[in-house]
This record gives structure tokens, C-alpha cells and sequence, in this order.
């Protein structure tokens, strides 16, 4: 065959060949792959055009192969055997040896708590991954993961398209931090005292409206917004004013700040959860699911030491 017949071969033509090889008959052929005999016969004269040469003639009422026919199927069938192994084989996954890299988008709570002890399981169970960590918030994560610019995240988040999965995985209520050189709050503030504080927030709309106004409806005396709870605990520091932040995210600011203190807010909320999201695509691929797993037993960790620390509070 010249480079452009080759190029433009119809290999759908060989299993064609192949059954009605194993079956010595064009009609037993057709019946075989839910064909019309018509329609065997074409594919036979297809092929014969692309070879260049008759690759079956009749027999008494069926037919059999030329030599070139069966040159041909000894030599192509185990190839195309083998390419339909591959394609139906699960695929091999072995964390010890992948080298792929995954895109993780992170809420900044979650960059602390997560990030150090993924990577020392990775370090241990998978040491030539590696993790690409982006910022995400909630009402960017969904277009996100449908537009495949992250792999997965952890996060917050509300609805999301159809295409992304969602597992909660940790449940944390909401605590404040102060500075009691400068704030006298207490273990146990009451509302009025919470409420009578100069507050900074976090705001991802860019506005002075946090969780507390839009999810609780109390209004407190907003002094400052910003855009990420990385920066609240060194705000808090040294002023008279209090955050309000997860209770997940508050042992990252005190191993810093240890003169800061927490306290529980001072009116009931359910608590939020931080999910793990992914594309409903990549359900099936066994890095992205050995990475959740991963994530899934970090948190799982997590919330077990949470709920010690509650009791022995």
C-alpha cells in the first residue's frame, strides 16, 4: 500500500475479514456481526481495492481464503487482538510509580490543615506525584471543575453543575478570635458583648456582609473586609477587634499566635461543611481516586481530633 492508502485504511474492514474467515460463509458473517450480506460483500470488495489483491473466493457454497487473505489475518489478528485487550483492560494505576501531577483548587482554610499532611502521605505512598494548589471560592469552584482547570477541590461551596460530585468532609461550627490583651470577651461571651466588638470579616463579594449578617442575621460593627481568613490572625493581633473563623481553621492561627484565644459565638448555627469536589468525569480514574481517598482519611483524621479537643473542653 502507498503512505496515503495506509493513512487512509478503514481498519473496521479486518473484522469483517476475520468473521467470515472463522465462519466460511458471507451470509453466517453477516448474521454474526448484525450486518446485511449486502453489506459484508461491500466490505470485502473495500478491502480487496485497499489490498490490491482477492483475499477470498468461493467454495462450494461458502467461501474460503486466498493466500494473501490468510497472509493477512495470521498477521493482523493478533494485532488487533491486542488493541482491543488495551482498550477493554482496566487501567494500571501504581501511586509508587506515577509521576502525574493533579490540580487541587483550595479554599485558604483549607491550605493549612490539608496541604502538610497530604503531602506526607504522598511522600510515603506516592513520591513522585505532584499537586498544583490554586485558590478557590465558592462561586468559582463549579465552572472550575466543569471546565477541567482544576482536577478536584476542597472547598465550600452551594450548587454546583450536574457534572461535579460532591463529598462532605468536614463538619466545623464557627468560633471568635481575639487578643485578650485587648479584648475582654471571656470563654463564654454573651451576644451583646460579641455584637458590641469591632469585627473584621472575610468577604468574598468585596463587601462588609459576612456569614454572620447574610446566614445568621445579626448585624455586627464591621471595621474591616478581606478577601481571604489567611491574614485575620494577624489583624487580631494586637488590636481590639475580633474574626469570626471555622473552628478547623483556629489551631493554625493559635500554633502562630498562641497569646490569641478562641471562644464559641454566642448564639446556635449548624455547622458548615468543607466538601470534596470533583468532575463525575474522572469518577473513574485511578490517580484522581487515590488522591480523594487520600484527602478523605486526612479529614477524617481531622474531625476525630476535633471532637477529642471538644470533649476535653
Amino acid at each position: 500500500m502507498s503512505r496515503i492508502t495506509a493513512r487512509d485504511f478503514d481498519f473496521n474492514l479486518l473484522p469483517v475479514l476475520f468473521a467470515v474467515a472463522e465462519t466460511g460463509s458471507v451470509t453466517a458473517a453477516a448474521a454474526r456481526l448484525y450486518l446485511t450480506q449486502s453489506a459484508v460483500s461491500a466490505a470485502l470488495g473495500r478491502l480487496k481495492a485497499a489490498i490490491g489483491a482477492p483475499l477470498v473466493t468461493r467454495h462450494g457454497r461458502g467461501v474460503v481464503l486466498t493466500e494473501r487473505g490468510a497472509q493477512l489475518v495470521a498477521e493482523a489478528r493478533p494485532h488487533l487482538d491486542a488493541i482491543v485487550q488495551a482498550a477493554l483492560q482496566p487501567a494500571r494505576f501504581d501511586p509508587k510509580t506515577s509521576d502525574g501531577t493533579i490540580r487541587i483548587g483550595l479554599a485558604d482554610i483549607a491550605d493549612e490543615w490539608l496541604v502538610p499532611p497530604l503531602l506526607r502521605v504522598l511522600a510515603d505512598e506516592a513520591p513522585r506525584m505532584r499537586l498544583i494548589c490554586s485558590p478557590v471560592q465558592f462561586r468559582t469552584v463549579g465552572e472550575a471543575l466543569s471546565t477541567r482547570t482544576i482536577d478536584l477541590a476542597v472547598t465550600v461551596a452551594d450548587e454546583l453543575p450536574a457534572s461535579v460530585a460532591r463529598r462532605p468532609l468536614v463538619h466545623t461550627r464557627f468560633v471568635c478570635l481575639f487578643d485578650p490583651r485587648f479584648v475582654r470577651l471571656g470563654t463564654r461571651p454573651t451576644e451583646g458583648a460579641y455584637l458590641a466588638q469591632d469585627h473584621v470579616i472575610v468577604s468574598y463579594n468585596g463587601d462588609l456582609r459576612g456569614i454572620v449578617e447574610e446566614i445568621y442575621g445579626r448585624e455586627r460593627r464591621v471595621r474591616c473586609s478581606v478577601a481571604s481568613f489567611s491574614s485575620v490572625g494577624a489583624i487580631v493581633d494586637g488590636g481590639r477587634i475580633v474574626a469570626t473563623v471555622p473552628a478547623i481553621f483556629a489551631p493554625q492561627i493559635l500554633a502562630l499566635r498562641p497569646h490569641l484565644r478562641i471562644a464559641p459565638i454566642p448564639f446556635a448555627h449548624e455547622p458548615g461543611s468543607i466538601d470534596l469536589l470533583w468532575p463525575k468525569s474522572l469518577d473513574g480514574c485511578p490517580a484522581s481516586g487515590f488522591l480523594r481517598d487520600a484527602i478523605i482519611r486526612i479529614a477524617g483524621a481531622q474531625e476525630t481530633w476535633a471532637r477529642k479537643q471538644r470533649r476535653a473542653a
